[in-house]
């Protein structure tokens, strides 16, 4: 690809997003102009990834055909206010923030924009994040493909309807913190039988992605799973029974519903 692609922010998750196309050759650093408040993000950025940088937001808008807004929530109508004639009529503007919906995003450009809202997950940082995107009416299907693409490139990426961003953010975007907690008590319950720390968690952390892996690549239903792990009378059966009477499904079901609360507050 040929274009221009901008980012408004630089910070972990935009410098990830564009590790992962760099990397991954879908555009080049020479292509990708960015700015942010911070110096030292910049020169991290184009250090690594080659990219150009700026102080100017304005000059980001542009020249950019793809634009990414990686900034706070709440620093968006602001941003927006900054930027609006700046962009052209034919970019696509991608947002990665909670809380900011299409009807509020458009409602700050104050004209018809090409939209895509986002969410990716901190998993992006190692080129494994899932990110839901969800395009306005604005914009073509190809040019779905083409922010498909991008974010393939440092994960996997889903189309869904704006209705369901809540849903998502509870099972993907929030869910990695869920997923850290785990690992940290899994390795403390390790130490607490005499393993050493570091290999505690190492041996956790693998052992939850090889049983993710074995989700995603075998297609077999998650307590299809669990059922071949859980021999008669075994040592699994009996882990499985304490965490059923500990209420570890009804305490990660009840968390869901609660971040799904927060986001839809954050939403109004």
């Amino acid at each position: 690809m040929k274009k221009t692609i901008g980012f408004i922010g630089c910070g972990n998750m935009a410098q990830a997003m564009i590790g992962g196309m760099v990397k991954s050759k879908v555009f080049a650093g020479e292509n990708i102009i960015a700015s942010n408040i911070s110096e030292k993000n910049l020169n991290l950025a184009k250090e690594q990834f080659g990219i150009k940088t700026t102080g100017d937001n304005k000059e980001v808008a542009s020249n950019s055909n793809i634009l990414f807004l990686a900034v706070k929530p709440h620093l968006y109508s602001a941003v927006i206010n900054e930027i609006r004639e700046y962009v052209k009529e034919d970019c696509i503007v991608i947002t990665i923030a909670a809380g900011q919906t299409i009807e509020n995003v458009e409602k700050d450009f104050g004209r018809q924009v090409k939209l895509v809202r986002t969410m990716p997950n901190t998993p992006a940082l190692v080129g494994e994040g899932m990110t839901a995107l969800c395009p306005n009416k604005m914009v073509s299907k190809d040019e779905v493909e083409e922010v498909i693409k991008i974010f393939n490139s440092f994960g996997k990426a889903e189309i869904i309807e704006e209705k369901l961003i809540d849903a998502f953010i509870t099972v993907s975007g929030s869910s990695p913190a869920y997923v850290f907690m785990f690992i940290e008590a899994m390795a403390d319950g390790a130490v607490l039988q005499g393993m050493p720390r570091d290999k505690a968690y190492n041996m956790a952390a693998q052992a939850v992605f090889g049983a993710a892996k074995m989700v995603i690549e075998t297609g077999k239903h998650p307590g299809e799973l669990k059922d071949m792990v859980c021999s008669p009378g075994g040592t699994t059966i009996e882990a499985v029974a304490e965490l059923e009477e500990k209420g570890f499904r009804a305490a990660v079901i009840s968390a869901m519903k609660i971040c799904a609360d927060k986001s839809k507050e954050m939403s109004k």
